[in-house]
């Protein structure tokens, strides 16, 4: 039997994704893929080079790196669809996917993001909240930019759906956005995903414009006086009393709650150390690799590049502007209610970025008074955001789920 050489090298050629992706630059949408490439090596550079939000960042990137290249396999929006059709289960995904397909049923399940919150919830000290309660009502205002941002997509042509998934980008919380996107608008993820943690990443010079504006160089210089030492039993119970009231009031919203709140009591109680380590480490550490390279995975250029993305990036850096302003204003009606006993500065850690969030509100503080710390008291505010972001996910997928 003779060997056609040339016969072979040309079935390897036309095998070959450099073949796919040339012979397809014009007609087929080869070009998208390229210049999702491009993309894709950009935000590698943000996330190597300028760290923005890097252990999330990078998976991302490659993930859709990955899901570009033609003739890989690794990723089929066509099986995506047709589960979101009703027309086949995970049971054919898992026959007839990728990798990155069986990656993303962790994501499409909201698995990975409540695996993710129960090792914020480890990594979390509730204790400044609970020393000053009334942190929750700046977390609460701190949801402005979520609701904000909602009207503004709905004004730009969007679903309800998936006006709602843009609008969670301001609640500042990565697992949040993902798990409402998956939710109701799947499509967007890829954009909501970049937006959200690319707009965290950014927080130290997205807020204190913000923070400046919305307070006086007096009110910034306020020191505020240590809060009271919060005692073991109360931050065993405080887990426990606000999963039960919060699943009872938004049953929606259960899944992440009870998760945050088991993660934090693993860590409280003080006999499951062991558990609690693995969530802060070895579990959080391999949920955010699977999670990242899904939703990289999502970032098919046919859906990417439109014009739609390009909206969910304006309208999420407004929402998180507005969020910020929301908490700021919150800051200012506790400091006037204080009579200045409170540094409207606090607000502005509203936002569940947690502790970023914290730490440039205690940095605009010693800027303008060296001798003020405000970080613990930003805590307060900061932790709540966590709560108040998981609430608002829940009230708009129970609204337009």
């Amino acid at each position: 039997m003779s060997i056609n050489i040339g016969e072979i090298l040309l079935t390897l050629w036309q095998d070959s994704g450099f073949y796919a992706l040339s012979s397809g630059l014009i007609s087929d949408g080869g070009w998208q893929n390229l210049v999702m490439l491009i993309i894709a090596c950009v935000l590698l550079y943000l996330g190597i080079v300028k760290q923005f939000e890097p252990l999330l960042m990078v998976g991302i990137a490659f993930g859709c790196l990955l899901t570009n290249l033609p003739g890989a396999g690794l990723y089929h929006k066509d099986l995506w669809d047709a589960y979101m059709a009703g027309q086949i289960g995970y049971g054919t995904i898992m026959h007839d996917g990728g990798l990155l397909d069986i990656f993303y049923i962790g994501v499409k399940s909201s698995l990975y993001p409540c695996l993710i919150f129960m090792g914020v919830g480890a990594m979390t000290d509730f204790g400044p909240l609970l020393s000053n309660p009334k942190s929750l009502l700046l977390g609460a205002a701190a949801q402005m930019g979520v609701f904000a941002a909602y009207f503004g997509a709905r004004l730009l042509g969007f679903s309800d759906q998936e006006a709602a998934s843009i609008g969670i980008i301001g609640g500042a919380d990565g697992p949040t956005a993902i798990f409402l996107t998956t939710q109701l608008a799947p499509h967007l993820l890829g954009g909501i995903a970049v937006a959200a943690y690319s707009y965290m990443a950014l927080i130290p010079m997205i807020q204190p414009p913000v923070m400046n504006l919305l307070s006086t160089p007096e009110q910034r210089k306020i020191k505020m006086v240590q809060t009271r030492n919060v005692s073991k039993a109360e931050k065993i119970i405080f887990p426990i009393l606000v999963t039960m009231f919060v699943a009872l009031l938004l049953p929606d919203t259960a899944a992440l709650i009870g998760c945050l709140m088991l993660g934090n009591l693993f860590k409280e109680t003080g006999v499951t150390d062991r558990l609690s380590d693995t969530v802060q480490n070895a579990l959080m550490n391999i949920v955010t690799i699977l999670l990242s390279t899904a939703v990289g995975a999502t970032m098919v250029g046919s859906t990417f590049l439109t014009a739609e993305t390009l909206k969910i990036v304006v309208l999420g850096v407004c929402a998180f502007l507005l969020s910020t302003a929301g908490g700021m204003l919150g800051g200012q009606v506790m400091c006037w209610a204080t009579k200045g006993k409170v540094n409207p500065l606090i607000g502005s850690a509203g936002v569940s970025a947690v502790p970023m969030a914290a730490r440039v509100s205690n940095i605009v503080g010693q800027k303008n008074n060296p001798s003020n710390f405000l970080l613990m008291h930003a805590m307060g505010p900061n932790v709540a955001g966590v709560i108040g972001s998981a609430i608002a996910a829940g009230f708009l997928l129970s609204v337009f789920g």
